[in-house]
């Protein structure tokens, strides 16, 4: 249930897997197919127990909210930090939680990163609530089995909404670093939201230490080696400039520093906020001599890293 280059971006195990359908704000009454109680872990922060749903299944997306907040309000596009559990309706079985874990998930909403029930019943709450949804199929994983999710499931969450973050979708106000080294990758430095270019010098061996250069400095923080961080990058293969990945196709990337390959871990701490960064990562640093997907084994990458925030 995890995304591609799975060494590189941790993402939470809620993804895109079902289409969109309509959405009906129910109560958190059991019996008429609402939200299953929550019988412990009642406060914000604990690991719930949730009932077994009873009652006919819900049919549309059914939300309540247990707990309200007074934080800021999640907006379509922002990024969260919260706790989950997530269950079976009619077994009441577990299939995931964060909170054995004790490590939130971050993740954006509103922008097809999570599956449409998580979607539509997050925009709109306020930070600090605890957020209770039963999700039918067509709002979660549909016709499609998910890892111990069965096919044609309804799913119940609780979700604790620490925090919420606005982030942009570009590095905007930093100072522009001269590209003069022949023998590297040359940045676009564009800032109007589009992919920069991102151009492999041709007929050249690459380095094999990691290159991690300022291509516009941002005034924002300075990156910890364990902070989780909000970035938009596009990857290319050294030996022949291929584009194996990039955030901009979708939408900006959520990742922990030190759950990363060691390049990008290496690459970005002690470097700013507000950033654009050229890394070169050498395949020790990398993926060594195992192939990942489209990326050969021993591959010398190429990124344009943008640092978005912080969350």
């Amino acid at each position: 249930m995890r995304r591609q280059l799975a060494a590189l971006l941790i993402v939470p195990a809620l993804l895109l897997t079902a289409a969109c359908g309509s959405d009906s704000k129910g109560s958190s009454d059991s019996a008429s197919g609402g939200v299953p109680k929550i019988t412990a872990g009642t406060k914000f922060g604990e690991k719930p127990t949730v009932a077994k749903g009873t009652g006919s299944k819900p049919t549309k997306l059914v939300t309540a909210t247990p707990i309200q907040g007074n934080g800021a309000t999640v907006k379509k596009g922002d990024f969260i930090k919260a706790n989950y559990l997530g269950q079976i309706y009619e077994t009441g079985k577990v299939f995931d939680n964060s909170y054995d874990q004790k490590k939130p998930i971050t993740t954006s909403i509103g922008t097809g990163a999570v599956i449409p029930g998580w979607d539509q019943a997050l925009v709109g709450k306020k930070a600090g609530s605890r957020v209770e949804m039963v999700i039918p199929p067509s709002l979660g994983y549909g016709s499609q089995a998910a890892g111990t999710i069965p096919a044609n499931s309804t799913l119940v969450f609780v979700v604790d909404i620490i925090s919420t973050t606005t982030v942009p979708t570009t590095v905007k106000g930093g100072t522009v670093v001269p590209q003069t080294d022949p023998n590297l990758p040359k940045i676009g430095v564009n800032t109007d939201g589009k992919a920069p270019s991102v151009t492999v010098p041709t007929s050249k061996n690459p380095p094999t230490q990691l290159v991690s250069n300022y291509v516009i400095e941002g005034n924002g923080q300075t990156l910890k080696g364990t902070d989780t961080v909000v970035v938009q990058y596009k990857g290319v293969l050294w030996k022949t400039g291929k584009q194996f990945q990039s955030s901009w196709d979708t939408s900006p990337a959520s990742l922990t520093l030190d759950q990363v390959i060691k390049g990008w871990s290496q690459g970005l701490t002690g470097k700013k906020v507000g950033s654009r960064l050229l890394l070169v990562i050498p395949p020790s640093l990398g993926y060594g001599s195992t192939a990942q997907s489209s990326i050969p084994a021993n591959s010398t990458l190429v990124f344009s890293v943008d640092i978005l925030a912080v969350v």
